[in-house]
């Protein structure tokens, strides 16, 4: 057998790694590198993630960093095969550590001290979206898809979605988390979720750009992107006309009268497709998961950053521990086992999700040995907040 030269050890080395750090006078950079997997994100990245960036900032010869994917993807969201595979095989506290870590890591994106510019260009989902929503410079392409499908799957929008989601303009937020719906990135311009959309083409002379930028300065940062950033936005006035539905359908207190207003929408408005595929998808997820969806982004929209990852940590840990419900074990088996995409949630209808099973999933449990409460790093509030977009 043929020895490998070192340069064809180096290389497939690079291949082997989840995620790549890249140094360039003043910037560095964070590269997810799983690309068959759509760079799903696992231990080992989220880990080395965040001891990167803590390194980074508190640098003084850093001055801004960049978050990339390779591939078609951003990052499709957390390895949920893997996590839902710990926890069958181990105990539930396991996937909890996990997640843990990943709010920790989304925890620190939200407060980081310097330029983030997050490039998303193509998929970009669940746990990819608590990377970049929380980037101080979100960026766009025609080949970026946005979506928080959480609720086909038996769980709820996470990852500070409570957070970016309840920000949004009107109830655009609601609509987002309980119908999952796919976004592109002039839409994400549109409503807020991006900061700037950069044709793909241009990426790599933007990151060019980027890489040689000599300054922590936020509005320096800015100028860099605005030379490369697309000013028109077709997606604002379609945006605007389909908000006023959006408002009337998802401004009501219970997710029945959501889904019961979208249906007389429909009727009244046949040749709107995207209502049709709203009440699909809101009647196809989890009934207990829309519920908590709907309360978690409402409560998000009075709280902190802080609060909103503590109590989707909550959240997350009752649904783990399969005392409450089920639904999260059984739409991962639906989806990623057994693959039938029929999932039999329990309870089946909305009418039998009681409000004292939602109010028990938001309460911290006092009868588990393994029970910790979400204890975040004490980080003062970004420096960069005034660039963060029209949220």
């Amino acid at each position: 057998m043929q020895a490998l030269s070192s340069a064809e050890l180096f290389r497939r080395d690079l291949t082997e790694q989840p995620v790549l750090f890249e140094k360039h006078p003043g910037v560095r950079k964070v590269i997810l590198n799983r690309p068959s997997k759509l760079n799903s994100l696992n231990l080992e990245m989220i880990s080395r993630m965040f001891s990167k960036l803590k390194i980074y900032e508190d640098d003084p010869t850093v001055n801004a960093v960049i978050l990339k994917g390779n591939g078609k993807a951003f990052c499709a969201g957390g390895d949920v095969f893997q996590n839902i595979c710990s926890m069958l095989t181990g105990h539930w506290s396991f996937g909890a550590s996990f997640y843990k870590k990943q709010l920790t890591l989304d925890h620190l994106i939200a407060t980081y001290k310097k330029p983030l510019v997050c490039l998303t260009n193509g998929v970009v989902m669940g746990g990819g979206a608590g990377l970049s929503m929380h980037a101080s410079f979100r960026v766009v392409t025609e080949k970026t898809v946005f979506a928080m499908p959480e609720a086909i799957l038996g769980i709820f929008p996470d990852v500070g979605a409570s957070h970016f989601l309840s920000k949004l303009p009107g109830y655009f937020g609601e609509y987002l988390g309980l119908t999952g719906t796919r976004l592109d990135g002039e839409t994400m311009l549109a409503c807020g979720l991006a900061t700037h959309f950069v044709f793909s083409k241009d990426l790599p002379l933007l990151e060019h750009a980027l890489s040689s930028v000599d300054s922590s300065n936020a509005s320096d940062i800015l100028s860099v992107i605005n030379k490369y950033a697309s000013k028109s936005n077709k997606k604002e006035e379609e945006l605007h006309k389909r908000l006023k539905s959006i408002n009337r359908c998802f401004s009501r207190q219970t997710v029945e009268s959501i889904l019961h207003s979208l249906e007389e929408e429909l009727l009244n408005n046949l040749a709107e497709k995207w209502i049709a595929e709203a009440v699909n998808s809101m009647k196809s997820a989890s009934p207990t998961s829309l519920k908590i969806s709907l309360r978690s982004i409402r409560e998000g929209r009075g709280q902190t950053i802080e609060q909103c990852l503590a109590r989707e940590y909550t959240i997350f840990c009752n649904i783990v521990r399969r005392k409450i419900t089920n639904d999260y074990y059984e739409g991962s088996r639906a989806i990623f086992f057994d693959k039938d995409k029929k999932p039999k949630w329990e309870p089946p209808k909305l009418e039998l999700v009681k409000a004292e099973m939602v109010d028990m999933l938001f309460k911290a449990s006092e009868d588990d040995d393994d029970w910790n409460c979400l204890q975040l790093p004490a980080r003062s509030s970004n420096v960069l907040d005034h660039a963060r977009s029209k949220l």
